[in-house]
Protein backbone atom coordinates (compact mmCIF):
# COMPACT_ATOMS: atom_id res chain seq x y z
CA UNK A 1 0.00 0.00 0.00
CA UNK A 2 2.83 2.41 0.94
CA UNK A 3 4.76 1.52 -2.23
CA UNK A 4 1.70 2.22 -4.44
CA UNK A 5 1.28 5.63 -2.80
CA UNK A 6 4.83 6.62 -3.76
CA UNK A 7 5.13 5.04 -7.23
CA UNK A 8 1.59 5.52 -8.58
CA UNK A 9 1.88 9.31 -9.17
CA UNK A 10 5.00 8.81 -11.31
CA UNK A 11 3.28 6.04 -13.23
CA UNK A 12 0.22 8.30 -13.88
CA UNK A 13 2.46 11.08 -15.21
CA UNK A 14 4.13 8.60 -17.52
CA UNK A 15 0.78 7.35 -18.92
CA UNK A 16 -0.52 10.91 -19.42
CA UNK A 17 2.54 12.04 -21.34
CA UNK A 18 2.43 8.92 -23.47
CA UNK A 19 -1.18 9.67 -24.42
CA UNK A 20 -0.32 13.26 -25.41
CA UNK A 21 2.56 12.20 -27.62
CA UNK A 22 0.53 9.50 -29.39
CA UNK A 23 -2.36 11.94 -29.99
CA UNK A 24 0.00 14.52 -31.43
CA UNK A 25 1.59 11.95 -33.70
CA UNK A 26 -1.80 10.83 -35.02
CA UNK A 27 -2.96 14.41 -35.66
CA UNK A 28 0.20 15.27 -37.50
CA UNK A 29 -0.05 12.15 -39.61
CA UNK A 30 -3.65 12.85 -40.81
CA UNK A 31 -3.24 16.57 -41.59
CA UNK A 32 -0.06 16.66 -43.77
CA UNK A 33 1.30 15.29 -47.02
CA UNK A 34 3.00 11.93 -47.18
CA UNK A 35 6.60 13.22 -46.99
CA UNK A 36 5.90 15.63 -44.15
CA UNK A 37 3.74 13.03 -42.44
CA UNK A 38 6.51 10.45 -42.49
CA UNK A 39 9.05 12.95 -41.12
CA UNK A 40 6.68 14.09 -38.38
CA UNK A 41 5.96 10.48 -37.42
CA UNK A 42 9.69 9.77 -37.10
CA UNK A 43 10.14 12.87 -34.93
CA UNK A 44 7.19 11.85 -32.83
CA UNK A 45 8.62 8.37 -32.32
CA UNK A 46 11.94 9.87 -31.20
CA UNK A 47 10.05 12.07 -28.74
CA UNK A 48 8.19 9.00 -27.57
CA UNK A 49 11.40 7.03 -26.99
CA UNK A 50 12.97 9.90 -25.06
CA UNK A 51 9.83 10.30 -23.01
CA UNK A 52 9.77 6.59 -22.18
CA UNK A 53 13.42 6.71 -21.13
CA UNK A 54 12.84 9.84 -19.04
CA UNK A 55 9.79 8.36 -17.37
CA UNK A 56 11.58 5.09 -16.63
CA UNK A 57 14.53 6.90 -15.06
CA UNK A 58 12.14 9.03 -13.04
CA UNK A 59 10.34 5.95 -11.76
CA UNK A 60 13.66 4.33 -10.84
CA UNK A 61 14.74 7.50 -9.03
CA UNK A 62 11.48 7.73 -7.09
CA UNK A 63 11.66 4.06 -6.11
CA UNK A 64 15.33 4.44 -5.12
CA UNK A 65 14.58 7.44 -2.91
CA UNK A 66 11.69 5.55 -1.34
CA UNK A 67 13.71 2.46 -0.50
CA UNK A 68 16.68 4.57 0.66
CA UNK A 69 14.40 6.48 3.00
CA UNK A 70 12.79 3.28 4.19
CA UNK A 71 16.21 1.76 4.92
CA UNK A 72 17.30 4.88 6.81
CA UNK A 73 14.08 4.83 8.84
CA UNK A 74 14.55 1.15 9.75
CA UNK A 75 18.20 1.82 10.74
CA UNK A 76 17.20 4.77 12.93
CA UNK A 77 14.42 2.76 14.59
CA UNK A 78 16.86 -0.13 15.22
CA UNK A 79 19.40 2.10 16.94
CA UNK A 80 16.70 3.87 18.93
CA UNK A 81 15.38 0.49 20.08
CA UNK A 82 18.91 -0.61 20.97
CA UNK A 83 19.54 2.63 22.85
CA UNK A 84 16.31 2.70 24.85
CA UNK A 85 15.43 -0.98 25.38
CA UNK A 86 18.47 -3.27 24.95
CA UNK A 87 20.83 -3.65 27.97
CA UNK A 88 24.38 -2.43 27.38
CA UNK A 89 26.94 -5.22 26.95
CA UNK A 90 30.71 -4.74 26.67
CA UNK A 91 33.26 -7.53 27.17
CA UNK A 92 37.06 -7.21 27.01
CA UNK A 93 38.95 -10.51 26.97
CA UNK A 94 42.53 -11.12 28.06
CA UNK A 95 44.93 -9.39 25.71
CA UNK A 96 42.33 -7.18 24.01
CA UNK A 97 43.36 -4.09 26.03
CA UNK A 98 46.06 -3.06 28.47
CA UNK A 99 49.18 -4.19 26.63
CA UNK A 100 51.68 -2.18 24.55
CA UNK A 101 53.88 -3.56 21.79
CA UNK A 102 57.58 -3.00 22.51
CA UNK A 103 58.64 -5.79 20.15
CA UNK A 104 60.01 -5.58 16.61
CA UNK A 105 57.61 -6.53 13.85
CA UNK A 106 53.87 -6.89 14.21
CA UNK A 107 53.06 -9.60 16.76
CA UNK A 108 49.40 -10.22 17.54
CA UNK A 109 47.76 -8.91 20.71
CA UNK A 110 47.73 -12.44 22.07
CA UNK A 111 51.46 -12.87 21.43
CA UNK A 112 52.25 -9.51 23.04
CA UNK A 113 50.16 -10.36 26.10
CA UNK A 114 51.81 -13.76 26.53
CA UNK A 115 55.30 -12.24 26.25
CA UNK A 116 54.53 -9.66 28.93
CA UNK A 117 52.97 -12.29 31.20
CA UNK A 118 56.12 -14.41 30.95
CA UNK A 119 58.58 -11.59 31.48
CA UNK A 120 56.71 -9.64 34.13
CA UNK A 121 58.02 -9.87 37.65
CA UNK A 122 55.29 -11.68 39.57
CA UNK A 123 56.36 -10.29 42.92
CA UNK A 124 57.87 -11.82 46.00
CA UNK A 125 55.79 -13.01 48.94
CA UNK A 126 52.64 -12.95 46.84
CA UNK A 127 49.49 -13.33 48.98
CA UNK A 128 47.36 -16.47 48.53
CA UNK A 129 45.62 -16.41 45.17
CA UNK A 130 42.19 -17.68 46.31
CA UNK A 131 40.84 -15.89 49.40
CA UNK A 132 37.83 -17.21 51.31
CA UNK A 133 34.44 -15.77 50.46
CA UNK A 134 31.57 -15.58 47.99
CA UNK A 135 32.37 -15.40 44.29
CA UNK A 136 30.12 -14.82 41.29
CA UNK A 137 29.99 -17.67 38.78
CA UNK A 138 27.25 -16.60 36.33
CA UNK A 139 24.68 -13.85 36.01
CA UNK A 140 21.09 -14.86 36.70
CA UNK A 141 20.07 -13.87 33.17
CA UNK A 142 22.67 -16.26 31.76
CA UNK A 143 21.12 -19.41 33.26
CA UNK A 144 17.64 -20.40 32.13
CA UNK A 145 15.36 -23.00 33.68
CA UNK A 146 16.54 -26.51 32.82
CA UNK A 147 20.00 -25.26 31.75
CA UNK A 148 23.45 -26.29 32.99
CA UNK A 149 26.76 -24.44 32.52
CA UNK A 150 30.36 -25.35 33.28
CA UNK A 151 32.33 -22.67 35.12
CA UNK A 152 36.02 -22.83 36.07
CA UNK A 153 36.97 -20.57 38.97
CA UNK A 154 39.02 -20.49 42.23
CA UNK A 155 40.84 -23.66 41.16
CA UNK A 156 37.63 -25.66 40.84
CA UNK A 157 35.31 -26.87 38.07
CA UNK A 158 31.63 -26.32 38.71
CA UNK A 159 28.39 -27.50 37.12
CA UNK A 160 25.92 -24.67 37.68
CA UNK A 161 22.34 -25.63 36.86
CA UNK A 162 18.84 -24.32 37.29
CA UNK A 163 16.06 -26.80 38.06
CA UNK A 164 12.65 -26.85 36.40
CA UNK A 165 11.26 -24.87 39.36
CA UNK A 166 13.91 -22.19 38.88
CA UNK A 167 16.30 -22.90 41.78
CA UNK A 168 20.01 -22.50 41.09
CA UNK A 169 22.45 -25.15 42.35
CA UNK A 170 26.17 -25.87 42.11
CA UNK A 171 27.84 -29.29 41.97
CA UNK A 172 31.34 -30.50 41.19
CA UNK A 173 31.57 -30.67 37.42
CA UNK A 174 33.05 -34.18 37.33
CA UNK A 175 30.96 -37.25 38.06
CA UNK A 176 32.41 -39.40 40.92
CA UNK A 177 31.66 -42.53 38.90
CA UNK A 178 33.95 -42.30 35.84
CA UNK A 179 34.73 -38.60 35.66
CA UNK A 180 32.19 -37.52 33.07
CA UNK A 181 31.58 -33.78 32.93
CA UNK A 182 28.07 -33.16 34.22
CA UNK A 183 27.91 -29.77 32.50
CA UNK A 184 29.00 -30.94 29.04
CA UNK A 185 26.23 -33.05 27.59
CA UNK A 186 24.46 -33.47 30.93
CA UNK A 187 20.90 -32.31 31.30
CA UNK A 188 18.48 -31.18 33.98
CA UNK A 189 15.67 -33.57 34.85
CA UNK A 190 13.11 -32.03 37.20
CA UNK A 191 15.19 -31.03 40.26
CA UNK A 192 18.22 -33.20 39.41
CA UNK A 193 21.22 -33.24 37.09
CA UNK A 194 21.87 -36.25 34.84
CA UNK A 195 25.40 -37.31 33.89
CA UNK A 196 25.90 -37.64 30.11
CA UNK A 197 28.30 -40.60 30.48
CA UNK A 198 26.24 -43.32 32.20
CA UNK A 199 23.04 -41.54 33.14
CA UNK A 200 23.62 -41.30 36.88
CA UNK A 201 21.18 -38.82 38.44
CA UNK A 202 22.29 -36.37 41.14
CA UNK A 203 20.12 -34.20 43.37
CA UNK A 204 20.89 -30.58 44.22
CA UNK A 205 22.55 -31.84 47.42
CA UNK A 206 24.97 -33.98 45.40
CA UNK A 207 23.31 -37.27 46.32
CA UNK A 208 23.07 -39.91 43.62
CA UNK A 209 19.37 -40.79 43.54
CA UNK A 210 19.32 -43.12 40.56
CA UNK A 211 21.59 -45.40 38.54
CA UNK A 212 19.60 -46.46 35.46
CA UNK A 213 21.21 -49.92 35.18
CA UNK A 214 21.30 -50.76 38.90
CA UNK A 215 18.60 -51.52 41.44
CA UNK A 216 20.63 -50.14 44.32
CA UNK A 217 22.46 -46.84 44.68
CA UNK A 218 25.63 -47.10 46.84
CA UNK A 219 25.67 -44.66 49.76
CA UNK A 220 29.11 -43.41 48.73
CA UNK A 221 28.04 -42.53 45.15
CA UNK A 222 27.74 -38.82 45.85
CA UNK A 223 29.40 -35.70 44.49
CA UNK A 224 30.23 -32.41 46.20
CA UNK A 225 27.48 -29.82 46.45
CA UNK A 226 28.70 -26.24 46.92
CA UNK A 227 26.96 -23.54 48.98
CA UNK A 228 25.06 -21.42 46.50
CA UNK A 229 23.26 -18.09 46.71
CA UNK A 230 21.37 -16.27 43.99
CA UNK A 231 21.17 -12.62 44.94
CA UNK A 232 21.30 -9.23 43.24
CA UNK A 233 21.16 -10.67 39.74
CA UNK A 234 23.98 -13.22 40.02
CA UNK A 235 24.72 -16.75 41.26
CA UNK A 236 27.50 -16.96 43.86
CA UNK A 237 29.48 -19.87 45.27
CA UNK A 238 31.04 -20.00 48.73
CA UNK A 239 34.70 -20.98 48.75
CA UNK A 240 36.82 -21.74 51.81
CA UNK A 241 40.15 -23.52 51.60
CA UNK A 242 39.34 -25.59 54.72
CA UNK A 243 35.82 -26.50 53.65
CA UNK A 244 34.22 -24.27 56.29
CA UNK A 245 30.53 -23.51 55.75
CA UNK A 246 29.52 -19.90 54.95
CA UNK A 247 30.58 -17.55 57.74
CA UNK A 248 28.61 -14.56 56.44
CA UNK A 249 25.99 -13.76 53.82
CA UNK A 250 25.84 -11.39 50.88
CA UNK A 251 23.45 -8.50 51.60
CA UNK A 252 20.43 -8.28 49.36
CA UNK A 253 19.80 -5.03 47.48
CA UNK A 254 16.06 -4.57 47.92
CA UNK A 255 15.75 -2.17 44.98
CA UNK A 256 16.94 -4.93 42.63
CA UNK A 257 14.75 -7.61 44.20
CA UNK A 258 11.55 -5.56 44.08
CA UNK A 259 12.51 -4.06 40.70
CA UNK A 260 12.56 -0.48 41.88
CA UNK A 261 15.82 -0.41 39.93
CA UNK A 262 15.85 -1.71 36.37
CA UNK A 263 18.73 -3.53 34.70
CA UNK A 264 20.77 -1.26 32.41
CA UNK A 265 23.64 -3.49 31.33
CA UNK A 266 27.06 -4.85 32.20
CA UNK A 267 30.73 -4.45 31.40
CA UNK A 268 33.22 -7.29 31.75
CA UNK A 269 37.00 -7.16 31.88
CA UNK A 270 39.47 -10.04 32.03
CA UNK A 271 42.55 -8.97 33.94
CA UNK A 272 46.02 -10.45 34.46
CA UNK A 273 46.77 -9.59 38.10
CA UNK A 274 46.41 -10.76 41.68
CA UNK A 275 42.86 -10.49 43.05
CA UNK A 276 43.88 -8.15 45.87
CA UNK A 277 45.15 -5.52 43.42
CA UNK A 278 41.64 -4.83 42.13
CA UNK A 279 39.62 -3.97 45.27
CA UNK A 280 42.71 -2.23 46.66
CA UNK A 281 42.11 0.42 43.98
CA UNK A 282 39.24 1.84 46.01
CA UNK A 283 41.53 2.79 48.88
CA UNK A 284 44.15 4.36 46.60
CA UNK A 285 42.87 7.93 46.34
CA UNK A 286 46.08 9.19 44.73
CA UNK A 287 45.51 7.04 41.66
CA UNK A 288 41.97 8.44 41.32
CA UNK A 289 43.46 11.91 40.91
CA UNK A 290 45.93 10.72 38.30
CA UNK A 291 44.69 7.75 36.27
CA UNK A 292 41.03 8.78 36.32
CA UNK A 293 41.47 12.56 36.21
CA UNK A 294 40.94 13.13 32.42
CA UNK A 295 37.43 12.87 31.01
CA UNK A 296 36.31 9.59 29.45
CA UNK A 297 36.51 10.90 25.87
CA UNK A 298 40.28 11.02 26.41
CA UNK A 299 40.28 7.23 25.99
CA UNK A 300 42.25 4.55 27.78
CA UNK A 301 45.79 5.16 26.50
CA UNK A 302 47.60 6.33 29.63
CA UNK A 303 50.70 7.75 27.94
CA UNK A 304 48.65 10.36 26.05
CA UNK A 305 46.49 11.58 28.95
CA UNK A 306 48.60 14.70 29.50
CA UNK A 307 47.65 16.49 26.24
CA UNK A 308 45.87 19.78 26.85
CA UNK A 309 42.52 19.06 25.16
CA UNK A 310 42.09 16.01 27.37
CA UNK A 311 42.14 18.28 30.41
CA UNK A 312 39.13 20.34 29.30
CA UNK A 313 36.96 18.31 31.68
CA UNK A 314 38.41 16.64 34.77
CA UNK A 315 36.96 14.07 37.16
CA UNK A 316 37.52 15.10 40.78
CA UNK A 317 37.11 12.40 43.44
CA UNK A 318 37.23 12.34 47.21
CA UNK A 319 37.27 9.11 49.23
CA UNK A 320 36.58 8.65 52.93
CA UNK A 321 36.81 5.21 54.53
CA UNK A 322 34.33 4.90 57.40
CA UNK A 323 35.53 1.42 58.42
CA UNK A 324 33.53 -1.68 59.30
CA UNK A 325 30.60 -2.13 61.62
CA UNK A 326 31.10 -4.43 64.59
CA UNK A 327 28.49 -6.92 63.39
CA UNK A 328 29.80 -7.02 59.81
CA UNK A 329 33.61 -7.05 59.89
CA UNK A 330 33.61 -8.55 56.37
CA UNK A 331 32.17 -5.28 54.95
CA UNK A 332 34.34 -2.19 54.55
CA UNK A 333 32.43 1.08 54.03
CA UNK A 334 33.47 4.06 51.92
CA UNK A 335 31.98 7.43 51.01
CA UNK A 336 32.96 8.56 47.52
CA UNK A 337 32.10 11.89 45.94
CA UNK A 338 32.58 12.90 42.32
CA UNK A 339 32.30 16.13 40.37
CA UNK A 340 33.20 17.03 36.78
CA UNK A 341 35.30 20.19 36.55
CA UNK A 342 34.91 21.98 33.19
CA UNK A 343 37.64 24.37 32.01
CA UNK A 344 39.02 24.34 35.56
CA UNK A 345 36.15 26.61 36.64
CA UNK A 346 32.67 25.13 36.53
CA UNK A 347 31.57 22.12 38.49
CA UNK A 348 28.70 19.92 37.44
CA UNK A 349 27.52 16.28 37.52
CA UNK A 350 27.94 15.87 41.31
CA UNK A 351 27.52 12.19 42.19
CA UNK A 352 27.58 10.73 45.69
CA UNK A 353 28.48 7.06 46.21
CA UNK A 354 27.98 4.80 49.21
CA UNK A 355 30.45 1.98 48.65
CA UNK A 356 30.42 -1.38 50.42
CA UNK A 357 33.34 -3.75 49.88
CA UNK A 358 31.79 -7.12 50.78
CA UNK A 359 34.43 -9.77 51.27
CA UNK A 360 37.13 -10.20 48.65
CA UNK A 361 34.93 -10.55 45.57
CA UNK A 362 31.96 -8.18 45.69
CA UNK A 363 31.38 -4.42 45.88
CA UNK A 364 28.09 -2.51 45.97
CA UNK A 365 28.32 1.09 44.75
CA UNK A 366 25.08 2.96 45.43
CA UNK A 367 24.98 6.27 43.58
CA UNK A 368 22.81 9.36 43.85
CA UNK A 369 22.93 11.82 40.97
CA UNK A 370 21.10 15.19 41.21
CA UNK A 371 18.76 13.75 43.89
CA UNK A 372 16.61 12.32 41.12
CA UNK A 373 18.68 9.65 39.40
CA UNK A 374 19.59 6.78 41.70
CA UNK A 375 21.07 3.36 41.12
CA UNK A 376 23.72 0.83 42.03
CA UNK A 377 26.69 -0.87 40.45
CA UNK A 378 27.16 -4.50 41.50
CA UNK A 379 30.88 -5.07 41.05
CA UNK A 380 32.22 -8.63 41.26
CA UNK A 381 35.70 -10.15 41.00
CA UNK A 382 36.19 -13.85 40.31
CA UNK A 383 39.62 -15.51 40.01
CA UNK A 384 39.40 -18.07 37.21
CA UNK A 385 43.14 -18.76 37.50
CA UNK A 386 45.73 -17.60 40.06
CA UNK A 387 46.43 -14.41 38.08
CA UNK A 388 43.35 -14.22 35.86
CA UNK A 389 40.45 -12.21 37.24
CA UNK A 390 37.01 -11.71 35.70
CA UNK A 391 35.84 -8.22 36.71
CA UNK A 392 32.17 -7.38 36.10
CA UNK A 393 30.12 -4.25 36.72
CA UNK A 394 26.35 -4.64 36.42
CA UNK A 395 24.31 -1.45 36.55
CA UNK A 396 20.77 -0.96 37.86
CA UNK A 397 19.02 2.40 38.05
CA UNK A 398 15.63 3.83 38.97
CA UNK A 399 13.00 4.51 36.34
CA UNK A 400 13.56 8.27 36.51
CA UNK A 401 16.94 7.89 34.85
CA UNK A 402 16.61 7.56 31.05
CA UNK A 403 18.12 4.32 29.86
CA UNK A 404 20.11 6.05 27.12
CA UNK A 405 21.72 8.31 29.74
CA UNK A 406 22.48 5.34 32.01
CA UNK A 407 24.14 3.55 29.07
CA UNK A 408 26.37 6.57 28.47
CA UNK A 409 27.40 6.62 32.13
CA UNK A 410 28.11 2.88 32.00
CA UNK A 411 30.25 3.31 28.88
CA UNK A 412 32.22 6.10 30.56
CA UNK A 413 32.82 3.76 33.51
CA UNK A 414 34.06 1.10 31.08
CA UNK A 415 36.69 3.50 29.70
CA UNK A 416 37.85 4.35 33.22
CA UNK A 417 38.19 0.64 34.06
CA UNK A 418 40.14 0.15 30.81
CA UNK A 419 42.77 2.49 32.24
CA UNK A 420 42.99 0.42 35.41
CA UNK A 421 43.39 -2.73 33.32
CA UNK A 422 46.50 -1.29 31.66
CA UNK A 423 47.98 -0.75 35.13
CA UNK A 424 46.93 -4.15 36.49
CA UNK A 425 48.11 -6.14 33.48
CA UNK A 426 51.64 -4.75 33.72
CA UNK A 427 52.26 -4.16 37.44
CA UNK A 428 53.89 -6.36 40.03
CA UNK A 429 52.53 -6.92 43.53
CA UNK A 430 54.46 -5.04 46.20
CA UNK A 431 54.08 -6.88 49.55
CA UNK A 432 55.80 -4.05 51.42
CA UNK A 433 55.15 -0.87 49.39
CA UNK A 434 56.90 2.40 50.17
CA UNK A 435 53.88 4.47 51.15
CA UNK A 436 53.60 8.22 51.67
CA UNK A 437 51.65 9.42 54.69
CA UNK A 438 48.73 10.24 52.36
CA UNK A 439 48.62 6.54 51.38
CA UNK A 440 47.71 5.31 54.87
CA UNK A 441 44.31 4.09 53.65
CA UNK A 442 46.09 1.45 51.52
CA UNK A 443 47.75 -0.03 54.60
CA UNK A 444 44.40 -0.01 56.42
CA UNK A 445 42.75 -1.82 53.52
CA UNK A 446 45.44 -4.51 53.43
CA UNK A 447 45.00 -5.24 57.12
CA UNK A 448 41.25 -5.57 56.59
CA UNK A 449 41.63 -7.78 53.50
CA UNK A 450 44.00 -10.20 55.25
CA UNK A 451 41.05 -11.69 57.21
CA UNK A 452 40.03 -13.60 54.08
CA UNK A 453 43.27 -15.60 53.98
CA UNK A 454 43.81 -18.75 56.01
CA UNK A 455 46.90 -20.76 56.78
CA UNK A 456 45.97 -23.27 54.08
CA UNK A 457 44.91 -20.74 51.45
CA UNK A 458 46.51 -21.80 48.13
CA UNK A 459 49.51 -19.89 46.86
CA UNK A 460 50.89 -19.52 43.35
CA UNK A 461 53.25 -22.28 42.25
CA UNK A 462 55.38 -21.47 39.22
CA UNK A 463 55.83 -24.81 37.46
CA UNK A 464 56.68 -23.61 33.96
CA UNK A 465 56.28 -20.69 31.59
CA UNK A 466 53.52 -22.59 29.83
CA UNK A 467 51.13 -21.98 32.73
CA UNK A 468 51.20 -18.28 31.87
CA UNK A 469 49.94 -18.76 28.34
CA UNK A 470 46.34 -18.77 27.22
Amino acid sequence: MLLNTVVQPAYDVYNGMMAVVITRANETSSGANNTSSTLNQELAMEDLQLLILYSALKMILVCGIFFLGLGALITILYYLYDLFFVPYERVKRLGSIGYLNHEAGQPSKKEIANLIRKRRKIGEDLPPVYPNGWFRLVDSLQLKKGEVKEVSAIGQHFAVFRTKTGKANILDAYCPHMGGNLAVGGHVKDECLVCPYHGWVFSAKGECVKIPYSDKVPSFANTKSWPCREVNGAIFVWYHCDGVEPEWELPEISEITNRTYGYVGRIEHHVNTHIQDIPENGSDQAHLGHVHLPHSLAGNELSSQTTSWKKIALHIYEVVCTGSDKDTPHILNFDLSHVLLLFSRWKFMPILFKVYQIGPGCVHLHFNFSMLFKGVYVHTITPTEPLHQVVIHRCYCNWAMPKWFARIILHCLAVQVDRDVMIWNNKTFQPRPKLAKEDKLIAKFRRWFSQFYSENSPRLEMKSDDMLNW
